[in-house]
């Protein structure tokens, strides 16, 4: 298993390229189910979830090829076998991206609770709700979600907003089942996120008729069949979120490229409140912080909220505020398992219920810490760039999952991050 060894604290100068998102990615993947032929995928970034993710595929039936040119092709004239198996799906919590355009094109689908990071639980009723609504027949057995529509699907009004808001990625099972669905599905209360909004994109390009893409409400007007199609997912606005709070919690100065600021403006608005200059440029953008940090209030909501996904790398953040700041999570109310490694490294954080105080502390001191989940690990690397001393960070199988090469990214801009063998 390998860690990070970090040396800090250090300043971040220079130019770094944005991915393309992983969280567009997987669903879009799924997608290719729904249409027989090959399909070319550019931007896909090489992630370990990626990797899950073609293996779930090719045991499906699909064929998968990376090519030379980093582009995706993916062969789904065959899926013969509609079963997310447990071993494979445990691993992602996007493998229930799955099971909507399995039972779309194949009328039935057997698929695996899913697994992920150990943030909260994460409820799929919303998922089998929608479903079922479209006429399928659902139950649960030995862990796996049955699922059939011998007769097919039939369009329907269907309202998906649960406890905490819209869901993602049961807005996106619902949304590929119902392009191949007999008549008009209209979901309210559909998740408004940029990467919902990609896989709608990506779907109409194969054919699919869907209406008021970015919207809580969209229209689809279902269709016989969706062709193969060549499509370029959109950047990772998570990813460059991780690195617009890189240089700011090492006051540094970086040009980010490959960045749609459009999509993240409550990110760039809450940097820019606590001190952070963000110039916007042709494509991406300059991200660089001279003064002290600000304190600031957090409250993670649905898209165009504060994503919950950028929680973490935050705290590590306000932990150096001159300044409390409060971070309450509305999304994943368990999602605070970082919290212990931040004090760990001399960060003063208490939980209170769904909420964190944060007391500014003047640095924080390196320490050995341990990866909980995806965005956690991030934050831990970055509290690692600029506390004293080395710090040690386990469990990186976690960032990999998210996160391209971070370390060989980052290094070039002055990081002392080196990975090695625990």
């Amino acid at each position: 298993m390998d860690i990070f060894r970090i040396e800090g604290p250090v300043r971040l100068t220079g130019s770094v390229r944005v991915n393309g998102a992983k969280n567009a990615a997987l669903p879009i993947m799924a997608a290719m189910i729904l249409a027989p032929g090959k399909s070319t995928l550019k931007a896909v970034p090489h992630l370990l979830d990626i990797s899950v993710c073609n293996e779930l595929l090719t045991s499906l039936g699909c064929k998968i090829q990376r090519q030379d040119n980093g582009n995706l092709c993916i062969d789904s004239t065959v899926v013969d076998n509609p079963v997310g198996d447990y071993e494979i799906v445990r691993r992602m919590r996007a493998g229930i991206c799955i099971l909507g355009p399995l039972l779309a094109r194949c009328g039935r689908a057997e698929v695996s609770m899913p697994g992920g990071c150990a943030i909260g639980d994460r409820p799929v009723n919303l998922h089998i709700k929608g479903l079922e609504a479209l006429g399928a027949k659902i139950h649960l057995k030995n862990g796996y979600i049955i699922a059939e529509a011998p007769k097919g699907l039939k369009g329907k009004e269907i309202f998906l907003g649960g406890s905490f808001g819209s869901t993602v990625l049961g807005t996106a099972n619902v949304l590929m089942a119902a392009t191949l669905a007999k008549g008009r599905t209209v979901i309210e209360s559909a998740a408004c996120e940029p990467e919902i909004s990609d896989m709608a994109n990506c779907l109409n390009r194969m054919g699919a008729k869907i209406a008021g893409i970015g919207s809580p409400r969209l229209t689809i007007e279902g269709v016989k069949t969706l062709k193969p199609t060549e499509y370029q997912v959109i950047p990772d606005r998570i990813e460059a979120g991780t690195f617009m709070v890189a240089g700011a919690i090492t006051a540094g100065e970086m040009k980010l490229e490959n960045c749609r600021i459009n999509d993240m403006m409550a990110v760039v608005d809450k940097l820019r409140n606590i001190g952070v200059t963000i110039d916007a440029m042709n494509g991406g953008c300059v991200v660089c912080r001279r003064g002290k940090i600000k304190p600031a209030d957090i409250t993670t909501q649905p898209f165009p909220g504060f994503p919950t996904d950028l929680q973490a790398q935050f705290m590590a953040l306000l932990s150096l505020a001159d300044g409390n700041s409060v971070v309450i999570e509305k999304i994943f109310p368990d999602r605070f398992m970082h919290v212990a490694e931040l004090n760990r490294m001399a960060a003063n954080l208490r939980k209170e219920g769904q909420a964190v105080i944060v007391a500014g502390v003047k640095k924080l001191i390196a320490a050995q810490v341990m990866a909980s989940d995806l965005r956690a690990s991030a934050a831990l690397v970055l509290a690692g760039l600029a506390a004293e001393g080395t710090t040690i960070v386990n469990r990186v199988y976690h960032i990999d999952r998210g996160y391209e090469r971070i370390e060989e990214r980052l290094s070039p801009l002055g990081a002392k991050i080196i990975r090695e063998k625990e």
